[in-house]
């Protein structure tokens, strides 16, 4: 029960794509053994390592909601940071597998048989992919908390894929590749079969390949600033700047630090009041604040201090 209670605070994006590709990586390698078709092949080993990934990053983003602890005091926000960048390899590895596989069918061209097996193979590939990207995108509009509906999603998702959690985000981008390299392989699956060319099989499955070093460069170079540690992205700084200065007590603030782990966010804070307050009212009304961004579900914890006021304004809230 314990460890079902565990699993249920994975990310549902990386949860839902998992179980997804790994339904298709059975029914592609089935379909790529019978066929013979190395974009079917391909297109096999893509999902392999999105079931992996997927599923490696899910228990992550689980392990990232546990509690801190006395020897870990911040969390556990940048684990997940980490297994996305195990995934990444991951990725690498079945891309250059992917390359290498694609030059040999270049180089020695063979016909792969049962066409519509592939077809019918592939149509539902990119019908399934497709459907988890669109709960991608879902997600990361929940996550940046955008007001979008219908069609409006595909465009604001793009826009705002970088407040969505790292699991998010990965499961994202890896579907926007799995999506088009199932087509891609669709398109050179036909091509090769109509013109004779059999040699087409082998650039699909290159494309592949390429596509999906392309995206574990990118992943990568993400999930190695998360472990670093980065700022929060404006748009956050401003929401919390907001919540600080709405309290009728704050003055100004003097200076302000948020700091990115996982999905979760620290904030170190110094603030100005109202001249002529007593200690113990300034003490009262920093804890009522802190508390106040506390609420925020994003915010994991808060670092408050007041200085004197110095009569000049430090922040300017965005208008």
């Amino acid at each position: 029960m314990k460890f079902i209670h565990f699993l249920k605070k994975g990310n549902k994006s990386s949860g839902v794509a998992a179980l997804g590709n790994t339904t298709l990586a059975i029914i592609k390698g089935i379909a790529a053994a019978i066929s013979g078709s190395g974009a079917m092949f391909a297109t096999t080993i893509h999902s392999v390592a999105d079931a992996t990934n997927q599923g490696f990053v899910f228990f992550g983003s689980a392990l990232a909601e546990k509690e801190p602890t006395k020897r870990f005091p911040t969390g556990f926000g940048r684990v997940v940071n980490l297994f996305v960048l195990v995934a990444v390899i991951i990725v690498a590895i079945m891309a250059y597998e992917t390359i290498i596989k694609g030059w040999e069918l270049i180089q020695h061209p063979k016909e792969s048989t049962n066409i519509w097996l592939n077809i019918i193979i592939l149509s539902v590939a990119i019908f399934i992919d497709g459907f988890v990207l669109i709960k991608a995108m879902k997600e990361i509009i929940h996550e940046s908390r955008i007001n979008a509906k219908g069609m409006q999603i595909i465009p604001e998702s793009f826009k705002n894929v970088r407040y969505a959690s790292p699991p998010t985000r990965l499961v994202f981008y890896e579907d926007i590749i799995a999506t088009f390299g199932a087509l891609v392989a669709l398109i050179f699956v036909i091509l090769s079969h109509l013109t004779g060319l059999f040699y087409l099989d082998g650039i699909g499955t290159m494309l592949i390949g390429i596509l999906l070093v392309g995206i574990a460069l990118k992943i990568g170079y993400d999930n190695t600033m998360g472990l670093i540690g980065v700022a929060a992205p404006a748009k956050i700084e401003e929401r919390i700047g907001k919540i600080i200065l709405d309290d009728p007590n704050v003055v100004d603030i003097k200076e302000m630090r948020i700091l990115q782990e996982g999905r979760q966010y620290h904030v170190e804070a110094y603030i100005e009041l109202i001249k002529g307050l007593a200690l113990a009212e300034a003490d009262d009304i920093k804890f009522e604040i802190r508390d106040k961004v506390l609420s925020d579900p994003d915010i994991d914890d808060v670092t408050m201090g007041i200085i004197e006021t110095d009569d000049v304004q430090s922040w300017k809230a965005e208008e």
